[in-house]
């Protein structure tokens, strides 16, 4: 589709100046999550948006952690949701570059959280400062909560007080600007199996929490087989994965503690409610009990899948609008990573995309992130445009 003089006029004032100084702003400020430093990331996309003249509310979530709102306000109607976040994952080791420089090299910006999503969070900002003067027929919204990267309490506190009607949520998470449809979901469960210790020269003295635990693996291991067997034609099969175990305290003595944490991926329509009930069906059939073994289940973090349709007004006006804004030609997908989009979806009955700068499977979460600034340049104009289509002129 062709752009008409009005979509040409925003997208020239797309300033990519002013867009590689915000996302290194960003980058300059850190956000690690664990512990959950968002507070210097939060102050610096709130001065961002009152320099731009643009509505900024902050909103206490913990002590120290705000979620922030920044917004071009617009005529009566629906508006169009921007959604992102503001905590990165711990730097970790392997860098070569300042993680926190904001280096600029070879056409593209480094820093951890430059790919996950703080490239994301300027274009948006960019994009709201280009649209200032368009006649929209609702607002434009930039939400970037806290927490995302560990238990969703930004988005959880969002959604509660959420007061706007929106027409759909672009989730500017990276997905190398390729329209995201759908997008599994999360869940962490874990499992306390407990015990009796004993000396270890008598071990049928005491009761072995760590065998139990291993039987609880294995319980686990199997249903993830189960549910290879029923893929979703976008995401593939939900799965499960043990990522920690902790017990015992010595090699002489009977383990009378041990604790498992898995993650199970979810699918559109899962349960999460519906999985720990399952899970807890299948623990009970192992009669742990038998071996004077007790056992706690519970579901310390689920963040819910999202599908949009394909013909939906949102990913058609979304797929035009990146493609004209100097997207490459992709088809549109599914994503394995979850992101807080899916509370938008469940919660809120709002229609959701994802679509931003930056790779979820190069860069984020890794040594020496990066993101192109071409990319960046991209999004914002895509995200221009989706919010001139979607919301049109006021009358």
């Amino acid at each position: 589709m062709s752009l008409t003089p009005a979509e040409q006029e925003v997208l020239e004032r797309i300033d990519e100046e002013l867009l590689v100084r915000i996302t290194r702003e960003l980058l300059r400020a850190p956000g690690q999550n664990p512990p959950g430093e968002e507070a210097a990331t939060v102050a610096v996309l709130a001065a961002a948006g009152r320099e731009l003249d643009l509505d900024v509310v902050t909103v206490p979530v913990e002590p120290g952690r705000d979620n922030v709102s920044v917004t071009l306000a617009g005529g009566n109607g629906p508006g169009l949701l921007l959604l992102g976040h503001t905590d990165v994952v711990p730097v970790g080791d392997g860098w070569t570059v300042e993680p926190y420089g904001g280096l600029v090299r070879d056409g593209r910006i480094y820093g951890r959280g430059a790919s996950d999503m703080k490239g994301g969070l300027a274009a948006a900002l960019a994009a709201l400062a280009a649209l200032r003067g368009s006649a929209l027929s609702g607002s434009v919204e930039l939400v970037a909560v806290v927490d995302e990267e560990e238990t969703g309490k930004g988005i959880r506190a969002y959604i509660e007080s959420a007061e706007h009607q929106y027409v759909g949520c672009v989730t500017a998470e990276p997905t190398e600007l390729q329209t995201i449809v759908a997008a599994r979901g999360d869940s962490y469960l874990q499992v306390a199996v407990h015990g009796r210790a004993s000396h270890a020269g008598n071990p049928d003295g005491g009761a072995n929490a760590i065998y139990g635990a291993a039987a609880v693996i294995a319980e686990i291991e199997r249903l993830h087989g189960e549910l290879a067997q029923a893929p979703h034609p976008l995401l593939g099969p939900a799965t499960w994965s043990v990522g920690q175990i902790n017990g015992g305290t010595g090699g002489s003595i009977v383990p009378a503690d041990c604790v498992v944490v898995a993650d199970r991926r979810l699918l559109p329509g899962e349960s999460p409610a519906e999985v720990l009930a399952d899970l807890e069906r299948r623990v009970a059939a192992l009669r742990l009990e038998d071996r004077g073994l007790t056992v706690e289940l519970s579901m310390p973090m689920e963040m819910p899948a999202f599908e949009t349709p394909e013909d939906h007004e949102l990913v058609r006006v979304t797929e035009g609008a990146r493609f004209d804004a100097g997207g490459p030609p992709m088809p549109l997908a599914g994503w394995t990573a979850a992101c807080d989009g899916g509370y938008v979806a469940r919660d809120l009955g709002v229609p959701v995309v994802v679509l931003g700068p930056g790779s979820v499977t190069t860069q984020a979460h890794r040594a020496d992130e990066s993101v192109a600034i071409a990319e960046l340049v991209t999004a914002a104009r895509a995200y221009a445009l989706i919010a001139l289509r979607l919301l049109g002129a006021a009358e």
